[in-house]
């Protein structure tokens, strides 16, 4: 042997010898039952152990750490233990050798035990499995693109390029467990056509998943929020899976999912109930601040109120030890419950007070609102809590970042900025999209009320910025060309100066791009023009030529907010019945399953419209509905509920009034009776000087009612009587009773008749019109103003509507002008 070596100097150290089977080796680190002995055997066997026998001992340790319930410690103590050195050695020594899921597993693991991304071994993995990516399997290209998210290279030339080998594979790619993974990590850099296909073919493949695979539901809603698409089938998809397995969901899960489906407005009754139910259990299971901030954070928006006080006097109790990112989510979550709890308001502040250093601009924006929403006031966290704005301001580039903090200084007690912050705005205007030049415009007219409330004074270089934002935001307008990237500006855009400023343009812009409506995005468009209050009829003709060529292809939970539009601004498309009938029958088969909130605003909505289909309203006016609807009330804040209250109500009264036939009850008496009180308001100035007007014109203030409130309970702005010679009635004269239905009201829906009217006596109800009742654009009675007119018509009124503009117009200028048009309005004659 020796001297075969001296004949043959060969390196030798350059050939690997390993023992003749590996197994023996990976058959003893199976039988390890803790990390310290995997540490041992890789000790003793250190000279010896092949690359796959060190894939093998990651395996292994990381096997152990998902075991533990506290992870980071584990991870702490493996990283600092003596032979994870050695095996970072190994590992270093072996990159070259590795298979291809041996790398990239050793990677995945490296990572999570917390190695640093630009350390030299996770540098070397990440550069061989560059050199190999072509020939990655599905599975292995799907964790890689893993690590590489975790290292925050969305963005990075490598994502790329895994991005292109998945769209070139696309047609060959059957699993939709790798394929999810890749379209997490991927979404960020795709085009629109490429997302597309992606929710095709997931789409696709669900079929062939197990339905006990909750994290590729879950990883598919995620894709959908990061593209910020709301694409209903794959949602409803996912959360069938989610409420099939909702015993297996844990904190971590439900509080995801949650909070993916509040961003992409998803709403689903069935899986909020359950998320409620499963986490109310397990408020006595957690101690540990983090994992109960956790479960404050989901369940605190909408838990009961005996849920709430257990939540909050528990995460009063772990204060002392939530971290500044801990307290911040506490604080939010409190705003979204409505908290009252003061102790717990001054502790949380306290903790966020000590941290405000440390939060960056949009976490400090968050700390602005929910301070002031929470009617908290300490003096020296305000003059603190601006300071730091105004330091982050001075160095700040990014024009989102800048109005993040522009508008957090505007929402302060003292929202003045200097000229520092001033010249900062003015930088960044030619970079703002539409939704900063918006919150820049609000933010400036705060200061602008400010300084005249407090300061009686409006600086020069306030309005001049006003002008310069109206500048910039007609040319972001006319140079767009893109209707989606058009909608994705407007879908937050509100305010006095977007309205007063831009919105001619804007509906300009979309008339412009209006042949790029389509089934995608009729819906967002839809909603966009129900917020404006402008009536666009080639927009609403356009929309429902669309709806009418694709509806099959719409979703119904895109219904309401397509008809929407129709129903507030009151108009009729050229293709009413079929258009209308269209939707309706699109909404049928799904009435079991939508939204009990959306079935409410949708009948709502065809009622306006003077459409009552039979099966909407009996799925609605039904025991069981009515009582999911009042759970669900019980989970949404105080305002939404009422709203919703309101709408039901208003429902209720139109289906009584207007299809009697139906025979649904008016179950809404003691409802009414809460919120409308004898006095049911007081008259503005205008309604002060028509109000005694007519009672020169009829005769006396006898001859006249003000603030009236109806059977069915609408509310009026005055009433009259006149008898069959038109002469006005006074009310003292005759036993009339106002505002009280009939007794057997509950049992009959026939409209009221006044019989103890004088024959041939007529009602009159006189209501003055304001800007509200208007479309924005043009004179057109809105859809709530038509459907009042005609309810009250039903009721036995003649209607007499006094709109804005003809009594602030020029020809009634004068007080005998009014009087001549009150006279003609109401006996048909002018001058006395």
């Amino acid at each position: 042997m020796l001297r075969l070596r001296a004949v043959c100097p060969f390196p030798w150290r350059l050939f690997h010898f390993r023992p003749f089977s590996c197994e023996p080796l990976i058959s003893q680190m199976d039988k390890c039952t803790d990390e310290e002995q995997v540490f041992d055997f890789i000790e003793k066997n250190k000279a010896v152990l092949s690359e796959k026998q060190v894939g093998c001992a990651f395996n292994i340790l990381w096997q152990f750490q998902k075991q533990k319930t506290s992870l980071l410690k584990g991870v702490e103590w493996i990283r600092d233990h003596p032979q994870f050195l050695t095996l970072y050695n190994l590992t270093t020594s072996k990159v070259g050798f590795m298979n291809d899921d041996t790398l990239v597993n050793v990677l995945y693991i490296i990572q999570h035990f917390a190695v640093e991304a630009h350390d030299p071994l996770v540098e070397a993995l990440v550069t061989e499995a560059w050199r190999r990516l072509e020939r990655f399997d599905i599975n292995v290209l799907s964790k890689f693109s893993t690590c590489l998210a975790d290292q925050h290279l969305h963005f990075s030339p490598l994502m790329g390029k895994i991005a292109d080998i998945v769209n070139r594979n696309l047609e060959t790619i059957q699993d939709l467990r790798s394929l999810s993974v890749l379209m997490v990590s991927i979404s960020s850099l795709i085009s629109q056509r490429f997302q597309e296909q992606l929710v095709n073919k997931a789409e696709l493949l669900f079929d062939t998943i197990d339905s006990s695979q909750v994290n590729i539901a879950r990883r598919i809603v995620q894709f959908l929020r990061n593209i910020k698409y709301c694409y209903y089938p794959l949602l409803e998809r996912c959360n069938k899976v989610f409420l099939s397995h909702a015993n297996h969901l844990d904190l971590e899960s439900i509080s995801k999912i949650l909070s993916l489906y509040h961003f992409l407005q998803f709403h689903s009754f069935e899986f909020v109930l359950m998320a409620k139910k499963r986490l109310t259990e397990m408020i006595p299971l957690f101690d540990h601040p983090a994992s109960f901030v956790k479960l404050f954070i989901a369940l605190g928006p909408m838990a009961g109120p005996e849920e709430k006080k257990q939540l909050e006097s528990t995460i009063l109790l772990m204060s002392e030890e939530l971290t500044s990112q801990q307290a911040l989510a506490v604080m939010g979550a409190m705003e979204e419950m409505e908290s009252r709890n003061s102790r717990l308001i001054k502790k949380i502040a306290s903790i966020l007070h000590k941290h405000l250093d440390d939060y960056k601009p949009l976490e400090l924006l968050k700390v602005t609102q929910a301070l002031i929403f929470l009617h908290f006031r300490n003096k020296a966290l305000f003059v603190k809590l601006r300071e730091v704005l105004l330091s982050h301001l001075k160095i700040s580039v990014k024009s989102s970042e800048i109005s993040i903090l522009v508008c957090a200084i505007s929402m302060l007690p003292s929202p003045h900025i200097d000229e520092v912050g001033l010249s900062r705005i003015e930088a960044v205007l030619p970079q703002c999209d539409l939704n900063d030049l918006n919150s820049f415009a609000t933010s400036v007219l705060r200061w602008i009320q400010y300084d005249h409330m407090y300061l009686d004074s409006t600086t020069g270089k306030q309005l001049k910025l006003l002008q310069k934002l109206d500048y910039y935001g007609h040319q972001r307008l006319q140079k767009c060309n893109n209707l989606n990237l058009l909608s994705e500006e407007l879908k937050s855009l509100k305010g006095d100066w977007f309205v007063e400023s831009l919105l001619e343009e804007t509906v300009a812009a979309l008339h412009c791009l209006m042949d790029e409506i389509n089934y995608v995005n009729v819906a967002g468009i839809s909603s966009f023009i129900s917020r404006t209050n402008y009536l666009s009829t080639l927009i609403l003709d356009r929309i429902a030529s669309v709806v009418l060529q694709h509806i099959e292809k719409i979703h119904p939970f895109a219904i309401l907010a397509i008809i929407l539009p129709f129903s507030v601004l009151n108009y009729d498309p050229p293709q009413r019945d079929e258009f209308f009938g269209t939707c309706i029958q699109h909404l049928n088969s799904y009435l079991p399953v939508l939204d009990p909130l959306m079935l409410v605003f949708l009948g709502f909505s065809l009622a306006t419209l003077e459409y009552f289909p039979e099966d909407l309203l009996k799925t609605i006016f039904n025991i069981k509905f009515l009582n999911r609807l009042d759970s669900q009330l019980q989970l949404l804040c105080s305002s939404l509920s009422m709203r919703v209250q309101f709408r039901l109500m208003e429902l209720n009264r139109a289906v009584c009034l207007e299809c009697p036939e139906y025979q649904i009850p008016w179950f809404h008496d003691r409802f009414c009776q809460q919120h409308y009180t004898k006095d049911i308001g007081s008259m503005n100035g205008v309604q002060q000087h028509i109000y005694k007007m007519l009672a020169e014109v009829l005769g006396g203030i006898n001859c006249v009612k003000a603030l009236v409130l109806t059977p069915y309970y609408h509310t009026i702005d005055f009433e009259c009587i006149l008898d069959k010679r038109k002469k006005p009635l006074p009310y003292g004269n005759h036993n009339i009773t106002l505002g009280k239905l009939p007794a057997n009201h509950w049992e009959s829906n026939t409209p009221i008749v006044r019989s103890r009217l004088p024959p041939g006596a007529e009602r009159i109800a006189l209501e003055f019109l304001d800007l509200r009742a208007f479309c924005r654009n043009i004179p057109h009675l809105k859809g709530k103003s038509a459907m009042k007119k005609r309810h009250l018509e039903i009721l036995g009124y003649h209607v007499i509507q006094i709109p804005h503009f003809e009594w602030n117009s020029m020809a009634l200028s004068t007080k005998d002008a009014r009087m001549d048009y009150l006279r003609e309005r109401i006996f048909g004659e002018g001058k006395s």
